[in-house]
């Protein structure tokens, strides 16, 4: 594969992923699970406190094999091919589910807020069909078509290609974010952020009477949104995934520290921009729109609304470029190693892309504009689960590792040794179980479970079939 990232490059790729635009389209969302900002930027900060150390486990294991899809060779050493397998095909539902997830975003960004914009009404003028009581317009779907075809060529042209544009995507939403700061200093208070000088307060109706505060006091409302902070770190599993492609000399250690740097950046993006939000005018009035971060700032100024609406509608393509490609390094390696098709292992003479792998995912995004904004919304969930239970895995595989290769060069090593990563499955395992017990409303409910189960079945069943056909092919001499 070609070898041409560097450690800016791999950061851009992990903070890009992680950002997205849900900071502008959901923030008011996490005010009202928490029941106030302060609750929501608590849950946020915890949230990447718990993945600290699942990120230098990454480093770890990653500094020392730098192979494309390294998820699927660190569990497939220590526990085999079965846990390998399902462990890579879980990230890949997790990881890859967020391409066309992605382009939903952009469709909805361009009807439901350029589309109200005077003089862009035609945007919304030819409606083709409604599924799920979401209305698909033509011209929003061509116009994220479009957005996700760009990535998809980046993408077939190679890592570097797709690295530039995380580049400028990176730079673009860090001046969202100081927009929304600048705002909020000049116009807001802190006040805005309470109820009665109190913390938390519950909501009902909220963003056009679909939400609701759940909990009942604080702890209870950092715990809800807790639970959803794994979807939206969901991301930096994207840096290992690229290690391959580094470029020639790359400082390792400097790598291993990279994938937790992301994460803390991105933690800090979230709490800024969720104070930020929250302070502007009263949290409660806030979260009343749909939309709230949009709607404010067109009530506050049109010129900021336009650029953070710029800024938003750009956002998606972030997580998509990095999903599709490290999703596509997940397939490279399952591909490999038997466990997918041996079309899968093919890559590119001149771009080093995985061929096949970027054909199926090319298809996968090019669906998404076409099912409209609300399909998708189960499989936030989902991908959270399957998310840390890869990540969890990895875990367990260092800390294995550890005792049976204990000679392995490791150029970065987890902070606190066993210990530390230790703490890396522990932190695993009790996202785990927030995630799947009946804690909150926010647990996986049963249609999670169904796709869950689901894709794992049909994974279980094509790793039978490619088994049992590489068995039957002649043995090459």
């Amino acid at each position: 594969m070609k070898k041409t990232l560097s450690l800016w490059n791999f950061f851009t790729i992990g903070f890009g992923a992680i950002i997205g635009t849900g900071w502008v389209l959901q923030v008011g969302d996490w005010m009202v699970v928490g029941g106030g900002p302060v609750p929501a930027m608590i849950a946020f900060l915890l949230g990447a406190i718990f993945l600290v150390p699942i990120g230098a486990v990454f480093g770890e294991l990653t500094a020392a094999i730098p192979i494309s899809g390294g998820i699927v060779e660190y569990v497939d050493r220590t526990f085999g091919r079965v846990p390998s397998y399902i462990t890579g095909w879980l990230l890949a539902l997790g990881n890859g589910i967020l391409c066309p997830w992605e382009a939903i975003a952009i469709s909805t960004l361009v009807s439901d807020m350029f589309g109200t914009i005077p003089g862009l009404e035609w945007l919304r003028a030819i409606e083709l069909y409604e599924i799920l009581g979401a209305k698909v317009y033509l011209f929003p779907t061509l116009i994220s078509l479009a957005i996700a075809a760009y990535v998809i060529f980046l993408n077939f042209r190679g890592a570097s290609s797709a690295a530039k544009l995380q580049a400028f995507l990176t730079k673009a939403l860090l001046c969202g974010m100081l927009l929304a700061m600048g705002i909020s200093i000049f116009t807001g208070s802190p006040a805005n952020a309470l109820f009665d000088g109190q913390v938390f307060s519950q909501v009902t109706n909220a963003g056009g009477g679909v939400a609701e505060t759940g909990a009942t006091d604080i702890f209870g409302g950092i715990l809800s949104v807790l639970l959803l902070t794994p979807f939206f770190y969901a991301g930096f599993d994207t840096i290992p995934q690229q290690a391959e492609e580094a470029a020639e000399g790359l400082n390792w250690n400097k790598f291993g520290k990279i994938i937790s740097l992301a994460l803390l950046a991105a933690g800090g993006f979230y709490v800024v921009c969720i104070y930020s939000f929250g302070t502007i005018i009263d949290w409660h009035s806030f979260v009343e729109a749909p939309v709230p971060a949009l709607a404010c700032l067109k009530n506050i100024n049109f010129i900021f609304y336009i650029i953070m609406l710029a800024i938003a509608t750009l956002g998606p393509m972030g997580p998509m470029n990095s999903f599709y490609g490290a999703t596509s390094r997940i397939m490279l390696a399952m591909g490999r190693k038997g466990q997918l098709p041996e079309q899968f292992a093919e890559v590119d003479e001149k771009s080093g892309a995985p061929k096949l792998a970027c054909v199926v995912l090319a298809v996968i995004t090019l669906v998404g504009p076409f099912l409209g904004k609300n399909m998708l919304i189960p499989l936030t969930k989902v991908s959270a689960l399957a998310f840390i239970f890869s990540c969890t895995m990895v875990s367990l595989a260092c800390l294995k590792m550890r005792f049976t290769e204990p000679d392995l060069p490791r150029p970065y090593k987890v902070p606190g040794g066993k210990f530390g990563i230790a703490l890396a499955v522990a932190a695993g395992l009790i996202i785990i179980a927030l995630i799947v017990l009946p804690i909150t409303s926010e647990s996986l409910d049963l249609t999670g479970w169904a796709i869950v189960i689901g894709w794992l079945v049909l994974g279980l069943v094509l790793m039978a079939v490619t088994g049992s056909r590489s068995k039957a092919r002649p043995q090459r001499r």
